[in-house]
């Protein structure tokens, strides 16, 4: 099998998957910016060949490198990053390439927050109101039905990108008369907690791995604040999430993927479908599956790209949680102190790149442990203030 690998120096955990691709026997072919000499030496090994290409953002330069590959290697097999930054370059390769997978037409309703409401309202699944607004009166006019507070975001954005809560009529007035030069979407503010339903789905769409993450708060604060976040794995899911989940994988289509699904937990216990994400939750969530259950998720992704394996057996051993820090904030315990108290709890640190470090603070630990209870500890152990 030819597989190409776009950026696969970025996200730094991403080199993993082309260890295991190149580990199940296929040929991992990776494009990107940065020089060959400067990967990390574990993905400079996994590749078979690597193309460096002057801008990513250069769909001229990436389809000559598909051509390149072509040439030398053979017929493509499948193209992937496993990251929404590049869902749309991966999806016109495609399809221009004949490979299989998600092709240009089909691109717009896994990006595009007012498409995906279309298909949530189909499903059944509860979801924000909102709608494609270009101005203060178009905003006026739909909020008058929402209420204040309202959120506007990029119809189109990643994570809490250009993200804001507009609390006030003159909020909505500022924020249209500089807004920036984007399709942005109003939606009603829903108050509650984020959940998630995260996994991977199989080549005919099966559920091979699944669990959920609840937030201690939401990233779009997190980032408005330049504050810390946590989030933790639950060990049981609750049927009404993993339900609901299920319905919007079988109404995305979802297959050969991972997936991201965001929710609200409503005060009252009900679900509010967020955004659809097809693509690998952020961060370091990947490495939290395999901590949490004992399995290697990229040799299990791996393993079905090359081999159409489509069966996990997994049992979710542990309470899983990634705790950061930002360094410009001072905190009461040292790293040293931090490592000393929680011990073997702690499965991985790291610092993060500055690209990450926003959303997902300038320092993680991921940390483990069979009971809730002490997972609550060490998230106050971690974060406390000085």
């Amino acid at each position: 099998m030819n597989f190409v690998f776009l950026s696969p120096s970025f996200p730094p955990n991403y080199y993993r998957f082309c260890a295991n691709l190149k580990e199940e026997g296929a040929n991992a072919l990776g494009i990107g910016e940065s020089p060959f000499q400067e990967l990390r030496p574990e993905l400079r090994t996994s590749l078979a060949w690597y193309y460096q290409v002057g801008n990513m953002h250069d769909y001229g330069q990436l389809a000559g490198a598909m051509r390149f590959f072509t040439a030398r290697f053979g017929k493509i097999d499948r193209i992937d990053s496993l990251n929404e930054y590049w869902l749309e370059a991966e999806a016109k390769l495609r399809t221009e390439f004949g490979i299989a997978g998600i092709q240009a037409a089909d691109v717009a309703e896994i990006r595009r927050k007012s498409l995906m409401k279309k298909i949530f309202a189909q499903t059944g699944i509860p979801h924000a109101r909102g709608m494609v607004v270009s101005n203060a009166g178009q905003a006026r006019e739909l909020i008058a039905g929402f209420n204040f507070p309202v959120i506007v975001k990029p119809d189109d954005g990643m994570g809490a990108e250009l993200t804001y809560r507009l609390d006030s009529p003159s909020d909505a007035d500022r924020f249209f008369a500089n807004k920036p030069d984007r399709v942005f979407i109003l939606e009603e503010f829903i108050a509650g907690d984020i959940v998630t339903f995260d996994g991977l789905a199989g080549p005919a769409g099966e559920l091979i791995f699944c669990t959920s993450h609840v937030y201690g708060e939401g990233v779009m604060e997190s980032v408005l604040a330049d504050s810390h976040i946590h989030y933790y794995s639950l060990r049981e899911l609750p049927p009404d999430l993993e339900d609901a989940g299920k319905k919007l994988l079988n109404g995305f289509r979802v297959k050969e993927r991972f997936f991201h699904l965001e929710f609200f937990r409503r005060k009252d216990g009900s679900l509010c479908a967020l955004e659809v994400n097809i693509r690998p939750p952020g961060g370091m969530t990947l490495d939290m599956f395999n901590f949490a259950c004992d399995r290697n998720i990229y040799g299990v992704w791996a393993k079905m790209m090359v081999h159409g394996e489509a069966r996990l057996e997994y049992d979710r051993k542990y309470h899983c949680a990634y705790i950061s820090r930002k360094n410009r904030l001072k905190y009461r315990r040292s790293h040293e102190e931090i490592l000393a108290r929680l011990g073997s709890m702690v499965v991985h640190h790291e610092g993060l790149p500055p690209v990450l470090a926003r959303a997902m603070g300038d320092y993680g630990y991921i940390v483990r442990s069979a009971y809730a209870s002490v997972i609550s500890d060490a998230v106050k152990f971690i974060q406390e203030l000085a």
